[in-house]
């Protein structure tokens, strides 16, 4: 039998290897600590994107929300998510926007949920040297937002906006609202009934009955009550909200009285619609509520026999563009962006089913003179450009 090995002698002999071979040595330690940075960086990787948002959000000490301009209930959902969860972890935060809150719904979100959001106009208005994007990819809408770097993004539309160390573009979910809910179940946040307190629960973490309610109205708002571009996250984030959402809050946020102008405007739509095969194209003249525009798109798309529409409304000087599709032939937001390739001043996108943009109209020269030949703007010819953009001609 051999003789047992002592670790005295043991201590010896690697003390001795170290002394002989300090390079091989060296080499076996570099790998070493190399493979355990390797398995930190995967664990860190495989570690949910709720948990990695929320350390980074941890990690500051104040954050400023921003939102696209004009908010709607998802964009504004998904900063009030952010901003619970960072109240959460001891950080404060700044919900802001650029533009305006118009519509009768988004007045009545920020109204019943008795939210406050700071408007913005310059990049020096923001709360917060750090930045959070939510429900867009790139700021925009105020000066100086070219110059931004959100330190996170979290969205669902198309686009090559980043965050300088996070980015959470999905795409394929239906709104920024079911990202941010799935931000909480990964973290375990325990949904709050609108009839009980956070302390009557053991979570560590919870989510407010005010932002569940919110969340699950920028999902339906965004999937039009989940029926088009809604995914199966679209609907488990739905059922993860649903214990603490406020049934009379959401009816009250999804049943806003009706604005007299949104009814002209649908009125005018219908009756003033151009037809082509399948798609319905109209441009309804002056308004006073741009977010007419949007919804008397979403009311053409009902008419029997029509599968995608497009709606343009002129104020103050722009032309806002809004579309719809049902048809697979048509991705929507691939057509306006199409429609609106050649004409200066104009920018529009969204996604298969739905998308919008806008024409500045009247752009002024740099001297400050009247408009040039070169930017005058046919609404007739447009409204043709449309037509043929639908059907895949430009």
């Amino acid at each position: 039998m051999g003789t047992a090995v002592s670790a005295g002698e043991r201590y010896a002999e690697v003390t001795e290897l170290v002394r002989s071979e300090p390079g091989l040595v060296a080499i076996a330690v570099a790998v070493i600590l190399g493979l355990l940075a390797i398995a930190y960086l995967v664990a860190r990787w495989r570690r949910p994107k709720g948990k990695r948002f929320a350390r980074l959000i941890g990690e500051r000490d104040e954050i400023a929300i921003l939102m696209h301009p004009n908010p709607d209930p998802d964009a504004m959902s998904a900063a009030m998510g952010v901003a619970a969860l960072a109240e959460q972890f001891d950080t404060e935060s700044t919900i802001q926007y650029a533009g305006q809150i118009r519509h009768q719904e988004n007045r009545a979100f920020q109204t019943v949920l008795d939210l406050e959001f700071d408007p913005i106009d310059h990049v020096t208005d923001l709360a917060a040297e750090d930045v959070v994007l939510v429900d867009h990819n790139e700021p925009r809408g105020f000066t100086g937002a070219d110059g931004v770097l959100p330190i996170a993004v979290v969205d669902h539309h198309p686009g090559d906006g980043t965050g300088e160390f996070f980015t959470d573009v999905r795409t394929d979910y239906g709104a920024s609202a079911s990202i941010i809910a799935e931000y909480f179940r990964d973290i375990g946040a325990t949904p709050v009934p609108a009839d009980r307190h956070a302390s009557e629960t053991r979570s560590k973490y919870t989510l407010p009955s005010a932002v569940a309610t919110g969340l699950l109205c920028g999902i339906l708002t965004d999937t039009n009550r989940l029926t088009i571009g809604a995914t199966a996250a679209d609907f488990d984030a739905a059922a993860y909200l649903y214990p603490g959402v406020d049934d009379d809050r959401l009816d009250r946020i999804t049943n806003p009285a009706v604005d007299a102008e949104v009814l002209e405007v649908k009125a005018r739509a219908i009756a003033g619609r151009k037809i082509r095969g399948s798609f319905a194209v109209c441009d309804v003249g002056s308004i006073n509520n741009a977010d007419a525009i949007p919804q008397a798109a979403d009311e053409l798309i009902r008419l029997e026999g029509v599968t995608a529409v497009v709606i343009c409304g002129e104020r103050d000087g722009t032309l806002h563009i809004s579309g719809r599709s049902r048809d697979d032939r048509v991705h929507m937001g691939r057509a306006l962006e199409n429609a609106v390739e050649h004409v200066p001043n104009a920018g529009a996108g969204g996604h298969a089913r739905m998308g919008g943009g806008t024409i500045q109209l009247q752009p002024g020269l740099p001297d400050g003179g009247e408009t040039s030949p070169e930017s005058q703007f046919s609404r007739e010819s447009f409204t043709d450009r449309l037509f043929r953009s639908l059907a895949g001609d430009v």
